[in-house]
């Protein structure tokens, strides 16, 4: 073991590593060179969904008939073509729900390109408890498997290596008569077989009997058999996975007829990326649950396997165009719900609370927007290109309403976002610290998130109507322009102590006549800049001013405060005067003359 390095001071922990071996200590691998590395994907593998077999089987709750159903139709929405539905023998509801789907098939309500798979064990009577649930369904891939590895073979079945191999052997062959007996309809039955534990099993002994199952069921090019290779216990690295499976694409006889399937789960956090590197490996098929569920750390996840290919440009050959809707079944159905943060799906998954992601993210939606509008193509058919969003949000019925939400941990740019997009109002850049600020100090004080809603009350108190009960706001206000050029201004001026002024000044314009009355009043407003904008589209949208300026007093004494003012008014005039007025209260305060 090479010496530890001088910059990192970890110091051993008390945990008993020494009793676990590692992979290369309970099964040779024997791959030396490897092409999977050099591999891309190019299509989807056929994904199996085994929610209702090997999911239900991992529930405190086992679904009923009513819940299967829900989700067996949710997967034929969805657009797929093989479903694990069941492990007849395992219960009465398992049985009979196979039984339903034989109904269904009768009445003409089963499309005609779905095939059901059952799961059994290599016991006889399993098997043909099997069998009875599937009469008169067509289409039906039965699954056999056994557990291969040695330490299952030695503390669970008590045999051999050959004694396994014999066993196996029987059920295939007990199989294949007993799918030769339901005459026509044995042509469209296929078969599959599990080597359990396959990841922890000596290489030599899967080929070995994966060769004489293959052999047994006759594989051909109408029949093909599926040999599907579980990592029932993740044990190693996901690239230890992929070589073992590199290893058996390489020489399974019949290989052209034989479909190599994977059954990864995620003991080690990996059951996504075995999968993947797996079918880079040479597997074309592929086990697992919606969201992930199953025993322990659960079956590798379809949606993120499937969606993952999305973003690299892969038709994933399934519908998750509504995410949402298949997410609330499959919570339904489980009752285990789906975390906030759980890829693609989970509630927050397109959200940023983070100010520097949020300015991305708003920049790269703006930039999107102006790319699809010059190739002259809908925003959800131009290249996606968003910083911190690897898909569109849109593509599986996401909104954009919660891509930014705002918290303590929020910069400008999200505050900023929010309000555009839910209020119209574009908050100019130099203004967005100020503002943020005020939002900083709010949800600093009450540690919640803020809503839309709530940043818009914040941004009204503030700007709009600060200092309700105590501001500075004129009366009688009233404008004229005597000759061209000239502009005056004449208005009642309120402090916050009640008290009135007549005050009146003369400018080139609406704005300079009504800093002049100000200043007649000892209030100097040196205006720095003015922006003004419309909040929507349309003759009769709200007219947003902003005016940046610096407002003395007469206790000032050339000091004052550099601030910002906002106006909002369906008149321009009007929002003018309310930014103005605003920029007085923000530097100002509550003070009297």
């Amino acid at each position: 073991m090479s010496a530890t390095p001088f910059w990192n001071p970890q110091q051993p922990s008390p945990m008993p590593s020494h009793r676990y071996r590692d992979v290369f200590q309970r099964v040779d691998v024997p791959l030396t060179t490897r092409i999977w590395p050099g591999n891309r994907f190019e299509r989807a593998p056929l994904w199996v969904p085994v929610d209702l077999r090997d999911g239900n089987q991992a529930l405190a709750e086992p679904m009923d008939t009513a819940r299967k159903t829900k989700m067996f139709d949710l997967f034929l929405r969805m657009g797929y073509k093989e479903i694990e539905v069941a492990y007849p023998s395992a219960s009465q509801t398992d049985f009979d729900f196979v039984r339903s789907l034989a109904r269904r098939r009768q009445a003409g309500a089963l499309p005609d390109d779905v095939t059901i798979s059952v799961f059994t064990p290599a016991k006889p009577e399993l098997i043909e408890r099997t069998f009875e649930s599937v009469e008169g369904l067509p289409n039906v891939l039965v699954h056999l498997y056994t557990a291969t590895a040695p330490a299952w073979r030695d503390l669970v079945l008590r045999g051999s290596r050959a004694e396994v191999r014999g066993l196996i052997e029987d059920a295939a062959e007990l199989v294949a008569k007993l799918a030769e007996q339901r005459g026509g309809e044995c042509g469209r039955m296929r078969f599959e077989f599990s080597p359990e534990v396959f990841n922890l099993t000596e290489p030599d002994y899967v080929l070995e009997v994966c060769d004489r199952v293959t052999e047994i069921w006759d594989a051909c090019a109408d029949r093909p058999v599926v040999h599907n290779l579980p990592a029932t216990v993740e044990v190693a690295t996901p690239n230890i996975y992929a070589d073992q499976i590199e290893y058996m694409s390489r020489h399974l006889a019949r290989r052209e007829h034989v479909i190599l399937s994977v059954h990864p789960h995620n003991d080690r956090g990996t059951g996504v990326a075995c999968a993947e590197l797996a079918v880079l490996a040479g597997a074309q098929r592929v086990e697992g649950c919606l969201f992930g569920n199953g025993e322990r750390t659960g079956n590798v996840d379809l949606v993120t396997l499937g969606l993952n290919l999305h973003a690299q440009g892969v038709d994933p050959m399934i519908d998750f165009s509504a995410v949402d809707a298949v997410k609330a079944v499959v919570e339904e159905c489980n009752r285990i719900p789906v975390h906030p943060r759980h890829p693609y799906g989970g509630e927050l998954v397109y959200t940023a609370f983070s100010g520097t992601h949020q300015d991305a993210i708003s920049k790269g939606l703006a930039h999107h927007a102006a790319r699809a509008a010059e190739l002259g193509v809908p925003e959800s058919q131009a290249p996606w290109d968003v910083p911190y969003l690897p898909i569109d949000p849109a593509d599986v019925g996401r909104g954009y309403e919660a891509v930014i939400r705002v918290n303590s941990q929020s910069g400008k740019g999200g505050m900023a976002y929010l309000l555009h997009t839910h209020y119209g109002v574009d908050l100019p850049r130099d203004f967005r610290p100020g503002f943020s600020k005020v939002v900083q100090r709010a949800t600093d004080d009450h540690g919640r998130e803020m809503e839309p809603k709530d940043l818009w009350e914040l941004f009204r108190r503030t700007y709009l109507v600060p200092g309700e009960d105590g501001a500075w706001s004129l009366a009688e206000s009233s404008f004229a322009e005597p000759r061209p050029g000239e502009h005056r201004a004449s208005a009642v001026l309120a402090g916050p102590d009640g008290s009135g002024q007549r005050v009146a000044g003369s400018g080139n314009g609406p704005l300079s006549a009504l800093t002049a009355a100000l200043a007649e009043a000892g209030i100097r407003v040196d205006v720095q800049d003015y922006l003004q904008q419309a909040v929507a589209s349309g003759a009769d949208s709200a007219a947003a001013c902003y005016i940046r300026c610096r407002v003395e007093s007469g206790d000032d004494r050339g000091g004052g405060r550099d601030v910002w003012g906002v106006g909002l008014d369906t008149s321009v005039l009007t929002a003018t005067i309310r930014a103005v007025m605003s920029a007085v209260n923000q530097g100002l305060g509550a003070r009297t003359l």
